[in-house]
């Protein structure tokens, strides 16, 4: 017998693997946000099964998102990022990788880590909205905007509410899993 799962990522086996693995998993160590964050932000506009099909593309493309590297990314490595079929080549989108990283770290400087700030906004607890059905789950919430908001004052491109709000899904500040769903209470 199929276990029962969020409605949206039924449609293929790396979208399971990744809903029951890693989606709504706690994340507290700032290299995974970072990596989430910058998925994220290539996300905005496409469909989240398109980025799970060219992560691994992404890995090695932005050096393991590693933030300290991707800071310093020069015209070349950026323009060489924009030939690469295997992510999304979206000018704006990869520049903001860079903006991201930049101002990743000055919250890591003010804050000690990235986790301490992004977690701040939920007590450093996952909140839990108890969702029966997928209509139940929202895309943005007043703590989405509020991150929002702090992340576009502080530099960050392609951050808006919603964009926002999945980040916290993926790194388990927040549980969506529907009521039914096997994952809710593991």
């Amino acid at each position: 017998m199929e276990q029962i799962r969020c409605g949206w990522c039924t449609s293929s086996d790396l979208y399971k693997k990744y809903h029951d693995d890693e989606w709504g998993t706690p994340i507290y160590d700032d290299p995974s946000l970072f990596e989430f964050l910058i998925l994220e932000t290539f996300q905005a506009g496409l469909s989240w099964i398109t980025i799970l099909n060219k992560r691994e593309n992404f890995r090695t493309a932005f050096d393991n998102f590693d933030y300290k590297k991707i800071a310093s990314y020069s015209e070349d490595k950026i323009e060489e990022l924009l030939q690469n079929t295997g992510i999304i080549r979206n000018k704006l989108k990869i520049r903001s990788a860079v903006t991201n990283a930049q101002a990743f770290m000055k919250i890591q400087d003010e804050f000690g880590t990235f986790s301490d700030y992004i977690w701040k906004f939920t007590d450093g607890k996952p909140l839990d909205n108890n969702p029966k059905t997928l209509k139940d789950v929202p895309a943005t919430t007043p703590i989405s905007d509020a991150i929002s908001k702090d992340l576009k004052k502080r530099g960050f491109k392609f951050v808006g509410s919603t964009v926002i709000y999945a980040h916290m899904q993926a790194t388990g500040m927040v549980n969506d899993h529907i009521e039914d769903c096997w994952t809710r209470t593991k």
